[in-house]
């Protein structure tokens, strides 16, 4: 069975011309969520990871991300993206690159471009495809990015499209029925960010400078994670380690991925919590979250979050 999510297009050289770009999957899909920015900058790769920054463009216009959870986890990610490159080429759009996760780089890419926090968008770091797509009419140029991705059960996508205001934006709902939510125990505050954001920072952990020895304290945010592990042994996080921008990139991913790995062994060795539930990475300095020009803006940046991996 196919749904059809009808959303509105980019911008035209003539404001006179209306035009919708629908989408078709190919299987039943639930729109998530969607954001818009009136005018934003937004980076689009050109090339896959190859030791360092991505080659590629910074688009300058509205931005806006939509994302859909797709009813068929037998599919592929060819199966998924395939159909909806073809619409977007019907649309007037061209690729301009494509990869999928080994080629593309695998983490190293996924953490270099911009993905909806879970729980709006999943990403299997060993199994996705993503598209950058370009469309010329007259003076205007117009930019699509599409990732998708799958977990056991369900599909994901992620539309991004990057161009001049749309004067009469609209987003049509799925006619699937939402499925029931479900009360669960909370088991703190990492726990709650976790249900409701999909991710949490740890920021009470101290480590030191230059190391990955964590400290010998017994941090709140480790004791709330691991009850709340407990409490939900399905569940399954990632921790990901992140540093400031002093320094070569390859120690700080190394250095990164070292503290998320001690967080992890205090987390199984000390806390009880099971290995299966927990993994470790680091991504270095490539998504701060504060600036780097500041003493205080790199020290927001130099932290461990848990991003829940499970999409069940």
């Amino acid at each position: 069975m196919k749904m059809r999510a009808a959303i509105a297009c980019l911008a035209f050289a003539n404001p006179g011309i209306s035009q919708t770009l629908t989408l078709d999957f190919p299987a039943m899909a639930a729109p998530v969520t969607e954001k818009s920015v009136p005018h934003d900058s937004y980076f689009l790769p050109l090339a896959p990871f190859a030791d360092g920054p991505i080659a590629g463009i910074m688009a300058e216009g509205q931005v806006r991300q939509q994302s859909w959870k797709i009813g068929a986890g037998g599919l592929t990610t060819l199966q998924i993206l395939a159909p909806l490159r073809e619409q977007l080429e019907t649309a007037g759009y061209t690729p301009i690159f494509e990869c999928e996760a080994r080629t593309c780089g695998g983490f190293d890419f996924r953490y270099q471009i911009d993905v909806l926090p879970e729980p709006d968008m999943h990403v299997n770091l060993g199994d996705y495809r993503y598209l950058t797509a370009k469309r010329v009419d007259g003076d205007d140029i117009d930019y699509a990015s599409l990732i998708v991705s799958r977990s056991a059960n369900a599909g994901f996508a992620q539309l991004t499209r990057i161009g001049k205001p749309d004067p009469t934006p609209e987003i049509t709902a799925s006619t699937k029925a939402p499925e029931p939510s479900v009360a669960l125990p909370l088991s703190g505050p990492v726990g709650q960010q976790l249900e409701t954001k999909g991710y949490a920072t740890l920021d009470d952990l101290t480590f030191k400078s230059g190391s990955s020895q964590l400290g010998d304290d017994g941090f709140a945010s480790l004791a709330d994670l691991a009850r709340y592990l407990a409490e939900h042994p399905e569940r399954k996080v990632v921790l990901v380690g992140h540093t400031d921008a002093e320094g070569a990139l390859g120690g700080n991913i190394a250095l990164s991925r070292k503290r998320a790995a001690a967080v992890a062994a205090r987390l199984v060795d000390k806390l009880g919590v099971a290995a299966g539930q927990v993994s470790a990475d680091g991504v270095g300095y490539l998504a701060p979250r504060s600036s780097n020009l500041t003493d205080s803006g790199r020290a927001q940046n130099r932290r461990v979050e848990v991003i829940l991996s499970t999409t069940k």
